[in-house]
C-alpha cells in the first residue's frame, strides 16, 4: 500500500492516522524527560500529604504513643513521669514534626507514587501485558497498607520486649524523634517489603523467572528472605522479625500459585 508522509492512506484518499510511537524508539533523553515528569508528580503528591499530615501531627503522636503508654500502665515501676516524651534540644521537636509529616505524607500518597511507577515500566510492557496495571497498583496499594497495619499491630509487642529485655532497675525515657522514628519507619519498611511479591508474578507473566523456577529456588529463596526479614526490621526484635519474615515466605508461595494461574 502507498504511504503518503510515512501515513496509511484510506480508500477516500485520505492519509490515515499516525502510527503509534515504538517505546522501544525512545532516545535516553526522552526517557529521563519521563522520568522526570513521574518524580516530579510523586514530589507534589508527597509534599501536599506531608502538609496534610503537619496538621494532623497531634492526632498522630496521641495514636502512636499509646504502645508506651500501655506499657506504662502495665509495668509503672519501670516508667516514668505517665509515658510522657521529653526532647533534649530546642530543636527536637520541631525536626521531629518534620519528619514524622514526612514519613506520614509518603504512606498516605503511596497510590500515586506506585501509580507513577508502573507507568513508567509500561512503555516497557508488551500489549497483552499492559492490562495488568490498574490491578497490579491497586494489589499494591493493598498490600502496602496491610504491611502497614502488621507494623502498627506488631510494634507494641516489640517494645514490650525491647524495654524489658534490657533488664530490671531500668527507666525507660524515650525522646519524642527516636521513638517516633522507629515506630513510622517501620510501618513504612513493611509495607515496602508487603509489595514484593507483585514482583515476583510480574517476572513471571513476563516470562523473565517461570514459576517452576521460582518452585526451584524455594530453599535458597528461604534463606534469603530470611536475611532480608533480618536486615529489614528496624527494631531488630525477633517479634518483628517473625512478623516479617512469615508473610514474606507466605507471599512467595502464593505468588507461584498466582502466577501459574494468571500465566494460563
Amino acid at each position: 500500500m502507498a504511504l503518503t508522509d510515512e501515513r496509511e492512506v484510506l480508500a477516500d484518499g485520505l492519509p490515515g492516522p499516525e502510527p503509534s510511537p515504538d517505546p522501544g524508539s525512545m532516545t535516553l533523553f526522552e526517557h529521563l524527560a519521563e522520568l522526570r515528569n513521574r518524580i516530579v508528580v510523586c514530589a507534589l503528591a508527597v509534599v501536599v500529604t506531608t502538609v496534610a499530615a503537619w496538621f494532623f501531627y497531634g492526632s498522630a503522636i496521641h495514636f502512636m504513643r499509646q504502645p508506651y503508654c500501655q506499657f506504662a500502665r502495665l509495668h509503672p515501676g519501670n516508667t516514668f513521669d505517665n509515658c510522657r516524651l521529653f526532647i533534649t534540644g530546642p530543636l527536637e521537636g520541631f525536626t521531629t514534626r518534620l519528619k514524622v509529616s514526612l514519613y506520614i505524607g509518603l504512606a498516605l500518597a503511596a497510590p500515586v507514587w506506585l501509580w507513577e511507577l508502573w507507568r513508567f515500566i509500561t512503555p516497557g510492557l508488551k500489549k497483552n501485558e499492559k492490562r495488568y496495571i490498574v490491578p497490579f497498583v491497586a494489589a499494591a496499594t493493598v498490600l502496602f497498607a496491610l504491611g502497614v497495619a502488621v507494623a502498627i499491630y506488631v510494634f507494641p509487642k516489640a517494645l514490650r520486649w525491647l524495654i524489658l529485655v534490657s533488664g530490671p532497675g531500668i527507666v525507660p525515657i524515650f525522646s519524642p524523634s527516636k521513638y517516633f522514628t522507629l515506630y513510622v519507619f517501620m510501618a513504612l519498611v513493611f509495607g515496602a517489603v508487603f509489595i514484593y511479591p507483585l514482583i515476583l508474578v510480574a517476572l513471571e507473566l513476563s516470562g523473565v523467572v517461570p514459576s517452576a523456577r521460582w518452585r526451584k529456588w524455594r530453599r535458597p529463596a528461604i534463606v534469603a528472605l530470611a536475611f532480608v526479614a533480618a536486615v529489614a526490621t528496624p527494631s531488630n526484635d525477633p517479634i518483628s522479625f517473625t512478623a516479617l519474615f512469615v508473610p514474606m515466605y507466605l507471599f512467595y508461595e502464593i505468588a507461584i500459585v498466582v502466577g501459574r494461574v494468571m500465566k494460563k
